[in-house]
């Protein structure tokens, strides 16, 4: 399961990474402005999150087996299709198809399947499992590169849509119920150690939390490259230094599942949003390759852990009968972090003219993310006294 559902995340989390490697082309190729070609990541993001929800109603309801089937056929559907695409209209359309009946499916719902098949350590798991996402935002977005840069975008597009149906289709096979979930009875038992707060509450608390943290992590995600082209890279040399904070958020991933076995998946969270928040601003003033590489090595590390932290937080603060509902509404949130991100880096950079009032943004979202979690820690441990109330 962790094999299956990581290389799933790969192609899925891949085709977002790859939004930033074909924005230049295709602002070229039609005239779109910067905010119209990078709204095509917030039309993925917004279709993934309200998707989501539906998918992790059924997946509580009744499992998620087939979701693997459903999902490799249309990301490969709308890959292929996109490499025939000549207006806003079809590029909008066959990306928000990808997110609802693509990357939503491999989101929530398998993540969920995947944290139950273990009772111990369920954190590395689900980090392994998550680090699939930061697998694939590493390597898909070079090799769009490299296709784009020999054969074209039309043919990078094709090239993606016919792997991802060779590769995905046969994994969705290996996909099965945990047997936790499984069982009625099991699903509505309570936790060996329940969690203080009420169902709602938490999902209040981190839905809150997670809006502001994807708003601060999409900025560098979908503008990175367009950045460093600017400053005079060539494409090939800013999609690595892209495919260095993606494969350098593998780690990342495994680190933030793990610190929430450790330490508590709260946290964790907040230990990554916390370098994730320091790092984000100073993408536009490097002009160093190798400085690049190493501030995308640590943001990478901290963003990406920042992601297992939030599933480790649905594993551990509710029942297996909420997990994947917990998971598909807070990721409703993240999505729309991180759709907003995305568009109004590249608006913002349509107003000035270059990318640093962007990541300015994103550093203030930061902030504010890591305020509300500090509100958050306060009010688990008020609940967590004797006597106190929780709902």
């Amino acid at each position: 399961m962790v094999g299956s559902v990581f290389t799933l995340s790969a192609l899925s989390f891949g085709t977002l990474g790859s939004v930033s490697v074909f924005l230049k082309p295709l602002v070229l190729e039609f005239g779109w402005t910067r905010a119209e070609a990078s709204l095509g990541y917030t039309v993925i993001s917004f279709s993934s999150a309200i998707f989501g929800i539906l998918w992790g109603q059924l997946a509580d309801r009744y499992g998620s087996r087939y979701f693997g089937f459903m999902a490799s056929v249309s990301m490969s559907t709308c890959l292929i299709l996109l490499s025939e695409q000549s207006s806003l209209v079809q590029f909008y359309s066959l990306y928000f198809v990808f997110g609802a009946l693509g990357n939503a499916m491999l989101g929530a719902p398998l993540y969920a399947n995947v944290g139950y098949w273990f009772k111990q350590n369920p954190g590395l798991a689900l980090g392994i499992t998550a680090a699939g996402g930061a697998f694939g935002q590493g390597v898909v977005p070079m090799g769009a590169a490299l296709l784009i840069e020999n054969y074209g975008w039309q043919s990078a597009y094709l090239v993606l849509g016919v792997s991802y149906f060779l590769i995905g289709f046969p994994l969705a096979f290996l996909i099965k119920e945990p047997p936790a979930r499984q069982n009625s009875e099991a699903q509505q038992t309570t936790m060996d150690d329940p969690f203080p707060l009420g169902e709602r509450e938490i999902i209040i608390w981190v839905s809150c939390a997670i809006t502001f943290c994807c708003l601060c992590m999409s900025v560098p995600i979908v503008h990175l490259v367009p950045l460093l082209t600017d400053k005079g890279f060539s494409n090939e040399s800013a999609s690595s230094v892209l495919m260095v904070l993606m494969f350098s958020g593998i780690f990342g991933r495994i680190l933030g599942g793990k610190l929430g076995d450790m330490y508590g998946a709260l946290p964790g969270y907040m230990m990554m949003s916390f370098g994730q928040t320091i790092s984000v601003l100073w993408f536009p003033f490097l002009d160093s390759i190798l400085a690049l590489y190493a501030l995308a090595i640590f943001f990478g590390f901290t963003y990406s852990g920042v992601m297992s932290a939030i599933l480790v937080c649905a594993r551990t603060m509710v029942p297996p009968s909420y997990a994947a509902r917990m998971m598909s509404i807070t990721a409703f949130f993240g999505w729309g972090g991180m759709g907003m991100g995305g568009f109004v880096g590249g608006y913002l950079f349509d107003l000035q003219g270059n990318y640093f009032w962007s990541f300015y943004f994103a550093t203030m979202v930061g902030i504010t993310n890591l305020i509300i979690l500090g509100l958050f820690a306060l009010r688990i441990r008020r609940a967590r006294v004797p006597g106190a109330v929780s709902s």
